[in-house]
């Protein structure tokens, strides 16, 4: 077998591997540096236009972990069993207008992009906003484009977390006002700057899933030639 090969079914058992594990197992904690790797393919993940809309916010403390599971009824089971719980939080439309300052700044001191590329490269995201996808008609549009770009993150963080055998669970199960609220009250909206997008619980699972079962890859596929 070629080393691609060899890789390609790596990739496709870890695929095989990873499901929404229910019950994680309390007494396996996943190691510093494993769930730094994990975090990092998250930190390089793509983004819409390269904005990096996201914050990966690792929750450990036991009494906002309580919170939570309080709020959250897709939590409920998972805390607070799962060795790691991250909050994907998502900037709002404070941050993402193309004349917003955190898109300056980001493209000049993350992106390094000379003064005259950024303005022609802001002025495409003035049309893209107001034009393509119609973002700035209310808040919730440009947020929930930026929400779209941490699922990104999210599944490439599960991905990777799946192919050193780290269990996963995204959890969408919670009340978005009454999680958002509880978040600014800790301090991590950061006055608005940033709301909740979803959450996923990382460790080792307690039983082994069911057969994983999946649509026909001719239904799902089509090809137009």
């Amino acid at each position: 077998m070629s080393e691609k090969e060899s890789l390609k079914e790596q990739i496709i058992k870890a695929y095989n591997f990873r499901h929404a594990t229910k019950q994680f197992d309390p007494n396996k904690i996943i190691p510093e540096d494993d769930f730094r790797f994990i975090l990092e393919t998250g930190r390089l993940s793509p983004s819409s236009f390269g904005t990096e809309p996201w914050r990966f916010v690792v929750v450990q403390n036991p009494e906002l972990r309580e919170k939570i599971k309080n709020v959250s009824w897709g939590a409920f089971g998972k805390l607070p069993e799962a060795s790691h719980f991250v909050l994907f939080l998502a900037r709002t439309r404070v941050d993402l207008t193309y004349d917003s300052d955190y898109l300056r700044n980001h493209f000049i001191n993350v992106k390094q992009m000379p003064e005259e590329h950024m303005s022609r490269y802001l002025g495409r995201i003035e049309e893209f906003q107001k034009s393509d996808f119609k973002l700035l008609d209310g808040d919730r549009p440009l947020f929930d484009w930026a929400c779209k770009q941490t699922y990104i993150a999210l599944g490439n963080m599960m991905t990777a977390a799946a192919q050193i055998g780290i269990d996963s669970c995204p959890i969408e199960g919670f009340d978005i006002e009454k999680m958002n609220q509880l978040l600014n009250e800790a301090g991590l909206t950061e006055n608005g700057h940033f709301g909740l997008s979803v959450m996923a619980a990382f460790g080792y699972r307690i039983n082994e899933p069911s057969l994983k079962t999946r649509r026909p890859f001719d239904d799902v596929v089509k090809w137009i030639e």
